[in-house]
C-alpha cells in the first residue's frame, strides 16, 4: 500500500529533508495550479516561493511554517522557483534555490536564516559560476561543504560547454534534448566545494563521474535506465558516500556509491521503482537511528503532473550496504 501524503493542504513536491535540533525539516517545491501545458521542458512547474515543515516524529503531525521566500524577494530571478535544498553550518542555515533569471537561464541562489524554519535572506545575486537545477548540498564529517546539482532537458545541463572562458551556453540545445548514439558518454551531474561562509564555489564545478560496474567505464547516453537525469542527493552511510538521483524518463530513484565527495560512483542499483507521476525527486536522512526516503507523487491530485505531494518509507541497509525499502 502507498504512504499516505504527509502535506494534504498544498502541494509539494521535490522534498529535501535534514535532521535539525531533533526535527526532520522539510524544504519542497511548490507546486500551483497553472494553465501552461504539460510538456518535456517543464514549464507547467510554475512554482514562484518556497515553504519549509517540521515533524517532530515520523508518525507525527506536519507543521508549516508558511512561505520563507518568493521570487518577488530575489533581484535576479524572472520565474520558476524550483527543487530547493538546505545546510547547516557555523549555526547558520542555507536555503539553495534554482530559478531562471533575467534571461531564462538556470541558476542557483542561496538566501540564510538564523532558523530552520526560516524566513531566508536571500544573496542579492546567484552564486557565480552556477548553473542548471536541482541543487542539493552535503556537510561532510570534516566540516567541508560540497554543492551537487544539474538536469538534462528543462533543466539547461545539455545546454552548457566547457571552453578557455569558463562554460558557455548554448540556447539552440534548449528542451528535451540529450546526447545519444552508439558509445555516448551520459552527461554527469556536477560538484562544486563551498566557500566557508557557504555562500560560494572554492573553484570551478567538475564533472561527477558515474561508472558501470561491469565496466568500470562512465554508464552511456543511452541507458536511460541508470543514466543520470536530476535530483542528485548525496549521503554518507558507514564511512561510504551514496549519491542518488532520478533517470527521469524511465522513472527510477537509483543510486551509487564511492570514497569521495567527488566521486567517482559506481552505480548500485535502484531505490524506488515509478510512481505515480512524470518522474519523482528525493532525499534520503538519518532520523532518530533509522534511515528514511522522502519522495513524492501524484496521488492526491488524481494523476496531475505539475500536483505533487512529499510521502515518505524507511529505506534499510545489507551487511553490504545496499540499500532497500523497508
Amino acid at each position: 500500500m502507498s504512504p499516505k501524503p504527509l502535506i494534504t493542504h498544498l502541494y509539494t513536491a521535490d522534498p529535501s529533508a535534514h535532521t535539525f535540533n531533533n526535527k526532520v525539516y522539510i524544504y519542497p517545491s511548490h507546486d500551483r495550479e497553472t494553465d501552461i501545458a504539460f510538456n518535456d521542458n517543464g514549464d507547467q512547474y510554475d512554482m514562484t516561493d518556497y515553504h519549509v515543515f517540521s515533524m517532530d516524529s515520523i508518525d507525527g503531525p506536519v507543521t508549516d511554517h508558511g512561505i520563507v521566500l518568493s521570487a518577488k524577494d530575489v533581484p535576479w530571478v524572472s520565474k520558476q522557483m524550483w527543487a530547493p535544498d538546505a545546510a547547516c553550518k557555523n549555526g547558520k542555515y542555507y536555503l539553495y534555490f534554482p530559478a531562471r533569471d533575467k534571461e531564462g537561464i538556470f541558476r542557483i541562489g542561496v538566501a540564510v536564516s538564523e532558523k530552520p524554519e526560516g524566513p531566508f535572506t536571500p544573496e542579492e545575486d546567484f552564486i557565480p559560476g552556477s548553473y542548471s537545477i536541482d541543487p542539493a548540498s552535503f556537510v561532510d564529517e570534516d566540516g567541508k561543504a560540497y554543492l551537487y546539482f544539474g538536469g538534462i532537458w528543462g533543466g539547461q545541463l545539455q545546454c552548457w560547454t566547457e571552453s578557455e572562458n569558463g562554460h558557455i551556453f548554448d540556447a539552440s540545445k534548449s528542451g528535451p534534448q540529450e546526447p545519444s548514439g552508439d558509445g555516448v558518454v551520459a552527461l554527469s551531474p556536477r560538484v562544486a566545494q563551498l566557500s566557508d561562509d557557504m555562500l560560494t564555489f572554492v573553484e570551478p564545478p567538475c564533472n561527477l563521474k558515474i561508472l558501470a560496474p561491469e565496466t568500470g567505464e562512465p554508464i552511456l547516453a543511452d541507458d536511460h535506465e541508470r543514466r543520470f537525469f536530476e535530483a542528485a542527493w548525496m549521503h554518507r552511510f558507514n564511512g561510504t558516500y551514496y549519491f542518488s538521483y532520478s533517470t527521469g524518463d524511465s522513472h527510477y530513484l537509483v543510486y551509487a556509491t564511492g570514497n569521495s565527495p567527488f566521486g567517482p560512483f559506481t552505480y548500485q542499483g535502484r531505490i524506488l521503482e515509478p510512481v505515480l507521476g512524470w518522474t519523482t525527486h528525493h532525499s534520503i536522512v538519518d532520523f532518530q537511528g533509522r534511515w528514511y526516503l522522502f519522495y513524492h507523487d501524484c496521488e492526491l491530485s488524481g494523476g496531475v503532473d505539475h500536483l505533487r505531494s512529499v510521502k515518505v518509507r524507511e529505506i534499510l541497509y545489507d551487511d553490504e550496504g545496499r540499500i532497500s525499502l523497508a
